[in-house]
């Protein structure tokens, strides 16, 4: 079998990766380990900046994002018993849309599907040869060969796309803390986000849709879900979200729970001979910049153009720049997304002058128009290289 671009992972980046190139008129084919109903039901983060959206738009992709996206014009930070909004757009003319990812993949998908694209599910790639550009995988108890131009890896952190990279160079940084993210049946108490310093622990309050709820609760790592029955995690969050003005949160049925730990992570280079690395497999960050879906879309939006001038006139001047293209974009959201988690979360480990300092810092970006200039700047997101 042969193909023109081998598409490691069925996620959003691999996917819209293959519905970009065949946009371009570019043959793929998407090999994910999982199979479809896995994929499309797998909770992650849905905060769009608007760069990703319009690359959905302009892709066809965005018909139902359009639709039933949440648009948000601004965010508040709560610490003190007060809330403090950050216009996002009065200060960068830009919005940011709450969307689940188990959505965009279904979009992409289904499009994938009706234009006739291969993407072949409980396919598990087990070897890539990066100068063959060759992927190994094994669908049905057969094993199987992938034949390419080049190969995409895809297929996230814990996938076989970045071993494959000799020599491969890793920064990385473990965090003092995990979230316990909920989802639950009631409609948000809130119009826009809910970022939540407070001494007992960060809390965030986000929107699935007007009738759905996703709460973040921060938690000790090796935090055990079983000690956090429905109770003990709304008496939590009312607690943190308290102010001094009588908001209420409202609370209803939990459907689903889990822990997430905090990280970040960034590998270099994000080439080797013919296999490119994209999304979660480059490069990893803590949640509450909301960033890591946004990373994916830069990276294959970049990757997508770079193989279309490849195929359109020979040259691979933008795939020889794709590593260095992309990080830097990858290391000023790596950087946006230490700066938030360190800035809202207690750190256990710190003693009463860095608390102070925290408190200051949150005070500053509260009350100057610059300071919540720029992190509206970041959390909008940069324009895409």
């Amino acid at each position: 079998m042969r193909t023109q671009v081998a598409i490691i992972g069925g996620g959003p980046a691999g996917l819209l990766l293959s519905h970009l190139l065949h946009r371009r008129g570019i043959a793929s084919v998407v090999l994910e380990s999982r199979d479809r109903a896995y994929v499309e039901r797998r909770q992650r983060a849905g905060m769009l900046e608007q760069g990703t959206t319009d690359v959905l738009r302009e892709s066809g992709a965005g018909e139902r994002l359009d639709r039933e996206g949440l648009v948000h014009h601004g965010l508040e930070l709560r610490f003190g018993g007060a809330g403090h909004r950050i216009p996002l757009t009065e200060l960068t003319g830009r919005t940011v849309t709450v969307y689940a990812q188990t959505e965009i993949v279904k979009d992409l998908v289904a499009r994938r599907l009706e234009d006739g694209g291969d993407v072949r599910f409980e396919a598990r790639a087990v070897e890539i040869d990066p100068a063959a550009a060759t992927v190994t995988y094994r669908q049905g108890g057969r094993t199987r060969t992938l034949e390419a131009d080049y190969v995409a890896g895809t297929d996230g952190f814990h996938g076989v796309s970045r071993p494959a990279v000799p020599g491969v160079r890793t920064f990385s940084r473990e965090y003092p803390f995990a979230w316990l993210g909920v989802l639950a049946d009631v409609p948000p108490s809130t119009d826009e986000l809910i970022y939540a310093h407070h001494d007992r622990g960060f809390a965030l309050h986000s929107l699935r849709s007007p009738k759905v709820s996703r709460l973040y609760l921060q938690v000790a790592p090796d935090e055990d879900l079983a000690a956090w029955p429905d109770a003990r995690i709304w008496d939590e969050l009312a607690a943190r979200f308290a102010t001094g003005g009588g908001w209420e949160l409202r609370q209803g049925p939990i459907t689903d729970r889990s822990i997430t730990p905090m990280r970040s992570f960034v590998a270099e280079p994000l080439r080797h001979d013919r296999l490119f690395l994209a999304g979660d497999a480059a490069h990893i960050v803590p949640p509450t910049g909301a960033k890591g879906l946004n990373l994916a879309v830069s990276d294959v939006t970049v990757l997508a153009r770079a193989f279309a001038e490849r195929y359109a006139s020979g040259s691979e001047t933008l795939l020889d720049g794709y590593s260095e293209t992309c990080l830097r974009r990858v290391w000023r959201a790596e950087h946006f997304s230490y700066w938030m988690t360190t800035l809202l979360h207690a750190d256990p480990h710190a003693d009463d002058f860095a608390r102070r300092l925290q408190r200051s810092h949150l005070d500053y970006v509260a009350s100057s128009r610059a300071a919540a200039t720029s992190l509206a700047e970041n959390y909008v997101g940069l324009p895409l290289p």
